[in-house]
């Protein structure tokens, strides 16, 4: 997603825990002279790396262990008037099996990390608690019935 937005803007900090993720992205980035990235995550990412004008998040907040801590750091990365644009799936809003069964079966032998199982509605309340005005949730599923709101929020 880096690779795709950041010949739209002045510069642009991506951002993953994974190493090898970023390493990758390291390799394609000749094209994108305004692209960095750094290991990290939201919560690591120090207050002075910003102000941001915008904070995206895909596939990210449920992972988390601290969600309210994680937002209200994430506000704190963005300007006044900033964005913070996320998708993130919601299990609590998909298959009751997924959650109650194949991901504990799953955690059970290593094969899947911590996972909160939010509704959306949780999520965008959780985010306007934090100090956004939340501009729109979408729904725009890849596959079917997907659970997996966008939120667009404006630091407040």
């Amino acid at each position: 997603m880096a690779l795709r937005l950041a010949g739209e803007v002045k510069s642009y900090l991506a951002t993953d825990i994974s190493a090898g993720m970023i390493a990758i992205g390291e390799e394609k980035r000749a094209a994108h002279p305004s692209l960095s990235f750094s290991v990290a995550t939201a919560e690591t990412l120090a207050l002075d790396a910003g102000p941001f004008d915008a904070v995206l998040g895909f596939n990210y907040l449920h992972l988390v262990r601290d969600l309210p801590g994680t937002l209200r750091h994430i506000h704190a990365l963005l300007a006044a008037g900033g964005l913070f644009i996320s998708k993130t799936p919601c299990l609590g809003d998909m298959n009751p099996l997924i959650r109650l069964a194949l991901l504990p079966a799953m955690r059970a032998i290593g094969k899947a990390p911590h996972t909160n199982a939010l509704r959306a509605l949780e999520l965008s309340r959780l985010v306007s608690l934090t100090g956004f005005d939340i501009l729109a949730i979408e729904a725009h599923a890849t596959k079917g019935n997907e659970a997996s709101p966008y939120i667009v929020a404006r630091r407040k």
